[in-house]
């Protein structure tokens, strides 16, 4: 039996595709919301270290599961099946609120530079490094509406670096633990402005959730208390309230349907009993991340485009970036930690523009608290990892050590890319992604600038022992996954325009971190988003005027 035409299909329910779901259907269109995995709670897995987002040991607790396979570069010309909870997989959550329910909730900004970077840097060899096709001003209407509707606390009044806004956080900022405490006064004495950093999380009841509890079990898993602002719990159930969007969870989408004169007519999928369903629809918004987005557009092919949807200049896959760590750890002879969750509160962006010789830098912040286990895997170099003096180790230093991290800005590279793999297939028969390429040298640059001053910072806090953190050149992606499907007004370098309207389908539209044209010096979840109240926005306008139906 036919399922029952719609107006609008969006496929992933995570940062970008649950705003545009909830933007759609309050304008009154009919929209169905494809996720791949299902609804998921604290309660499911607990605070068990082994089994989450981050150290997945055990596996995901969050998804996907291990049907889903991809391939990765083990070479040259060699390839290699990886499953979700390998090295080199490039995972995010897979279900309902995707990566905003194990995410660490940080809510940044991008800078104005940030959109601007070829004009502010100039080319760069072996990069794609272009300006975004829209300014920070363009998305700062939508910055703030994704921080009044989604829920972020966040202070910037001792941030002289921050981007221009028209209006305050909707709630005050989390205020330092130990370890901001201490970091602040070293930071000032250098010089440094520090401030707290701004948290998708509640620091009072907003939007009908409690305030955080300062659980310390957070980043990697979902939040006890509901707490953690995510699609999950914001923009989706407002959606489904609208009685005009339907939500289908374990529905695996294999292909979009494009017909003869070039638009998107439907999707092709899997429900949750393994059965084939097609789904007709006036227009489809794609939202699975930058790693699964690129690979649905390459799997569906058609007459007019053979090599993947919106990949008639090559460019659909392409310049896949994430993030580079860096920074350092120190270790004190005073107790830093005072079990008070997140972990991380305070930041400083002195350094991620007009660093001499670089392009661009990135934000430092202390990190994430750090499980038993996860903290039992890091050890200096020549320390034992096993037996009394690793034990001795861990009973010193647990609650004695403190993290500077910040993600690096990475140079696109035409070369870093997904492709679909031409023999290895999922468990519903799709061809899955092959990641291949690696970082920019530059990133490595950036890395080990920003790991000295984490270095400086640290010895100004007291540190008697500082190990350095600083990436290598291998392919980048994971969750702050970005860059595959670009936006651009040239269709010969990037797949989408200015509103995430796939070139040559006009009713095929992008809503995710692909569009990313460079990633910034910070986490990306609240630019993703932004740009999907920025697109769903677009598509509001175009339909009231006639021009998708």
């Amino acid at each position: 039996m036919a399922l029952k035409h719609v107006n609008a299909v969006v496929v992933g329910a995570g940062a970008g595709g649950g705003v545009v779901a909830k933007e759609l259907s309050e304008a009154g269109l009919a929209v169905v919301l494809l996720e791949r995995g299902d609804w998921v709670s604290f309660e499911t897995h607990g605070h068990d270290e082994l089994l989450n987002q981050r150290t997945t040991v055990l596996g995901n607790s969050c998804g996907p599961d291990d049907h889903h396979p991809r391939v990765v570069a083990n070479g040259p010309g060699q390839w290699k099946s990886v499953l979700p909870h390998e090295g080199g997989y490039g995972n995010n959550a897979a279900c309902v609120g995707s990566g905003t329910v194990t995410y660490g909730a940080m809510a940044w900004r991008f800078l104005e530079k940030d959109f601007r970077m070829r004009s502010t840097y100039g080319t760069l060899a072996g990069s794609t490094l272009e300006d975004w096709p829209i300014s920070y001003a363009d998305l700062e209407p939508y910055y703030e509406k994704a921080e009044v509707e989604i829920g972020v606390a966040g202070d910037m009044s001792t941030n002289p670096f921050s981007a221009p806004r028209r209006r305050p956080y909707p709630m005050p900022a989390f205020p330092y633990n130990r370890e901001g405490r201490i970091l602040e006064t070293a930071a000032k004495h250098l010089g440094f402005h520090p401030f707290p950093i701004p948290m998708l999380r509640n620091s009072v009841p907003y939007g009908g959730r409690n305030a955080c509890v300062h659980n310390r079990y957070c980043v990697g898993f979902p939040c006890p208390n509901n707490a953690k602002n995510g699609t999950q719990n914001t923009v989706i159930p407002r959606a489904l309230a609208t009685g005009l969007c339907e939500l289908r969870t374990r529905s695996i989408v294999s292909e979009i349907v494009v017909d003869d004169q070039g638009s998107a007519r439907g999707v092709r999928y899997f429900d949750a009993d393994d059965r084939a369903q097609y789904q007709t629809c006036d227009l489809v918004v794609v939202a699975g991340a930058a790693i699964e987005t690129a690979r649905l557009l390459l799997n569906s092919k058609s007459k007019l485009f053979p090599t993947g949807a919106g990949n008639r200049f090559d460019w659909v896959g392409r310049n896949l970036q994430g993030h580079a760590y860096a920074g350092a750890r120190g270790l004190f002879d005073e107790e830093t930690y005072d079990d008070v969750g997140p972990g991380a509160t305070i930041a400083i962006s002195d350094f991620n523009h007009g660093n001499a010789g670089l392009h661009g830098g990135g934000a430092l912040c202390n990190e994430f608290t750090r499980p038993p286990y996860a903290f039992s895997t890091q050890r200096p170099p020549g320390e034992p990892r096993w037996g009394k003096a690793h034990k001795d180790f861990q009973r010193k230093y647990f609650k004695r050590s403190v993290s500077l991290h910040g993600p690096v800005q990475e140079m696109p590279v035409f070369d870093a890319r997904i492709q679909v793999d031409p023999t290895v297939r999922d468990h519903w028969g799709i061809p899955v992604a092959r990641l291949s390429g690696s970082r920019h040298p530059h990133d490595i640059e950036i890395g080990r600038f920003l790991s000295a001053k984490a270095e400086q910072w640290l010895k100004a806090a007291g540190a008697v022992r500082i190990l350095p953190s600083i990436p290598g050149m291998g392919l980048s992606g994971g969750q702050h996954q970005a860059g595959t499907c670009r936006m651009g007004d040239d269709p010969k370098t990037s797949v989408t325009n200015k509103h995430g309207q796939v070139h040559d389908i006009p009713n095929l539209f992008v809503a995710d971190g692909s569009l990313h044209v460079t990633n910034g010096g910070f986490n990306p979840a609240l630019t993703i988003m932004a740009l999907g109240y920025w697109v769903g926005d677009h598509i509001k306008r175009r339909w009231k005027a006639g021009k998708l139906t």
